[in-house]
């Protein structure tokens, strides 16, 4: 199975609009970051995690060509807002795309992208079939996933597990028992916002303190923002095992458990 890093900035992206910090005048590649989004290629299928406002710069970048359905992690415009993008799949696989998401977020993409679901659409609209998370584990298109229960800040949203990777995106606080889930995980991708703490996302020391606690073979950080610092400053304080993700990086995962 690969996975690829599609995006592993914050809501406003980096460089950020207007700003003058050394992270968004960096002319580090690594230091430019899309939002948030993930891509799973296993047995000739191809899941994308999120479609946020990136969504269709994403796709063309990594040359995604089928694409068999999308996770949404929750609602939030950085996550969901590339959603209208699907048409160019539609034409070409001449279905509808999947959509798997919880209850409250498929009741947050209706209103958004209200002209998907009317009786009457306009002619060229995307088709998207939209799929609840209610079963665990779920299995599409033939590949298990784990979803894991997360909260951003009060909000219920989900990161996923599928066979020994772990995604984790806009997370501030995992009970126990949903940790539970990620024991053994051999890969393990957590968001890390900034150094100082945040009320809705691990800093980079929490982030490092999950990590290290499950353990895995490798840990990722991603969900960045240019409060965090410069790549290659961040890179040397972290321990060997442990990666500060970047747009585009890519790595194989084995599933012979």
């Amino acid at each position: 199975m690969k996975f690829t890093f599609l995006g592993t900035g914050t809501s406003q992206g980096t460089p950020v609009i207007a700003c003058q910090c050394p992270v968004c005048k960096s002319n580090d590649q690594r230091d430019k970051r899309l939002r948030a989004a993930a891509l799973i290629e296993h047995n000739g299928i191809t899941i994308a995690i999120d479609a946020g406002p990136d969504f269709r710069q994403q796709m063309l970048t990594a040359n995604v060509r089928s694409l068999e359905a999308i996770l949404i992690t929750h609602e939030h415009r950085d996550h969901i807002a590339g959603l209208d993008e699907v048409r160019a799949y539609n034409w070409v696989h001449q279905k509808p795309m999947d959509i798997w998401a919880e209850q409250r977020v498929q009741e947050s993409i209706k209103k958004e992208f209200h002209y998907i679901f009317e009786e009457n659409k306009y002619p060229g609209a995307p088709e998207i079939t939209l799929n609840n998370i209610d079963s665990f584990p779920l299995e599409i298109c033939g590949i298990k996933i784990i979803p894991i229960r997360v909260y951003h800040n009060k909000i219920p949203i989900y990161g996923f597990r599928i066979c020994d990777l772990t995604y984790i995106t806009d997370a501030s606080f995992i009970a126990e028992e949903e940790k539970e889930k990620i024991v053994g995980t051999k890969y393990l991708i957590v968001n890390a916002l900034r150094r100082q703490k945040h009320m809705s996302h691990y800093c980079l020391q929490e982030a490092v303190k999950l990590i290290s606690e499950i353990s895995p073979r490798r840990g990722y950080i991603t969900h960045v923002s240019h409060q965090m610092g410069l790549y290659a400053d961040i890179l040397k304080d972290l321990p060997d095992n442990i990666c500060l993700a970047y747009d585009g990086l890519s790595f194989e995962v084995d599933t012979n458990r």
